[in-house]
């Protein structure tokens, strides 16, 4: 309404021009040669008016004319973006649907229609996947991790594929691309992680692995694994697994080894003294007694070591052992026996009652009465703890890093002998 308002006063502004100009008179004189032309002021100027508005409308024309294809252009790549929205979504639920030969239908429609867009290869990746057509799926994924824009994407399907087929060269080569595509990626590391433990590469798996997942005896057990397979930083490595995990024996045993190695004997008992401390293992006792022949002497030795954690069941057991072995029976007798009175007792504990009541009692009817009784108590008792797999239930003769029954990492942990009956013994 205000735009015609303004119209119609301009319209009448032009009129009184015209109007006034006619009055005044005045003539507008051209002359070429011997030609002469005369017209009055108000005829030239509306003739003006006229030719401006007839050029205006001619290059007006011309322009729209010129522009008419890429309007037509434009036009049709709005309904294909249209179209092709529509048939993207459709494929997104089919797939939702689990309809994938549905899907493929809508994805070819919308890769006619819009091209070869990442949403589009993305999408036909995985109907093609969803449909069991792996050779197709990952064609979309070559194409897509070509692009500038999709290039992660891509990488990440085809990296999700050569796992799927354990093909762990080409795993760990994409993952390597896509972290480069995408730096800082939480889930390539997790990818990474993952792959080095496949491989059984354990420094990068320590490495990769994030921290607030890999903690206590899962970081010893790669840190020791780490040092099994690096020579050149293994010292240090087992350094770092007994510090994660100050009772992992295996830690302490390789840390214990290297010390006495360089010449540092007490430094070395006193790392299996602290792991004892924390968590007694017999394989710390018999590193720790290693070096002594006389019988009393272990005793002392055994002393020495369980003194910090005296009440503990293989502190008791390795005392009661040592004490007999070196003929004190009644110092063997006191040890066992509480070890048995405490309930914490296993079959070990009961075998050796047997053997101490062999040397007090001989072979008499005592003697065989005593061993009967304690017979029949081992086999009622859990057996010894052990090296278990935790995931398969194997048990093993020492702590590797992989199970190699069920090819399981880091799931190797000594459990109570309860825990491990039924487990096939795998001597390594």
């Amino acid at each position: 309404m205000l735009r015609a308002i303004w119209l119609l006063i301009l319209l009448g502004l032009g009129v009184w021009a015209a109007l006034f100009l006619r009055q005044m008179g005045g003539i507008v004189e051209i002359t070429v040669g011997n030609t002469f032309i005369g017209v009055p002021v108000w005829l030239g100027l509306l003739a003006l008016v006229v030719g401006f508005v007839v050029l205006h409308g001619i290059l007006s024309a011309w322009k729209s004319l010129r522009g008419w294809p890429a309007r037509m252009r434009a036009r049709r790549e709005a309904r294909h973006r249209r179209d092709g929205d529509a048939a993207v979504t459709r494929a997104l639920v089919a797939l939702a649907a689990g309809t994938p030969d549905q899907a493929r239908l809508e994805i070819r429609r919308a890769r006619n229609l819009l091209g070869d867009t990442p949403h589009t290869l993305l999408l036909t990746a995985e109907a093609e996947r969803m449909a069991g057509r792996n050779d197709a799926a990952n064609q979309a994924f070559r194409l897509l991790s070509q692009r500038e824009d999709g290039k992660f994407l891509g990488l990440r399907g085809l990296l999700r594929d050569a796992m799927q087929r354990e093909d762990w060269p080409a795993a760990q080569r994409l993952a390597r691309e896509a972290e480069a595509a995408q730096p800082g990626a939480a889930w390539v590391r997790e990818e990474r992680a993952a792959l080095a433990l496949r491989t059984r590469d354990w420094k990068e798996a320590l490495a990769l692995s994030p921290s607030e997942q890999l903690t206590g005896h899962r970081r010893a057990a790669l840190a020791l694994a780490a040092a099994m397979q690096d020579p050149e930083t293994a010292s240090a490595l087992e350094k770092q697994a007994l510090s994660a995990d100050p009772g992992f024996a295996p830690a302490a045993l390789a840390v214990a080894r290297r010390q006495a190695a360089e010449g540092s004997p007490r430094r070395a008992k006193s790392t299996l003294q602290a792991a004892w401390k924390v968590a007694p293992h017999p394989d710390l006792a018999e590193a720790y007694l290693a070096d002594e022949s006389d019988a009393l002497a272990r005793v002392k030795g055994a002393e020495a070591l369980t003194h910090e954690n005296r009440t503990h069941p293989e502190s008791r057991l390795v005392l009661g052992r040592t004490a007999l072995a070196a003929g004190l029976t009644g110092r063997a007798r006191a040890e066992l026996e509480a070890l048995v009175s405490s309930g914490s007792a296993d079959r070990r504990a009961y075998l050796a009652m047997v053997d101490m009541d062999a040397v007090e009692l001989g072979d008499s009817a005592a003697g065989r009465a005593a061993e009967a009784k304690w017979l029949r108590a081992a086999a009622a008792a859990p057996a010894e703890p052990r090296w278990q797999c935790l995931s398969c239930g194997t048990t093993h003769a020492k702590w590797e890093p992989v199970c190699e029954e069920c090819g399981t990492p880091g799931r190797i942990e000594w459990t109570g002998g309860a825990a491990a009956k039924g487990g096939s013994v795998v001597t390594t």
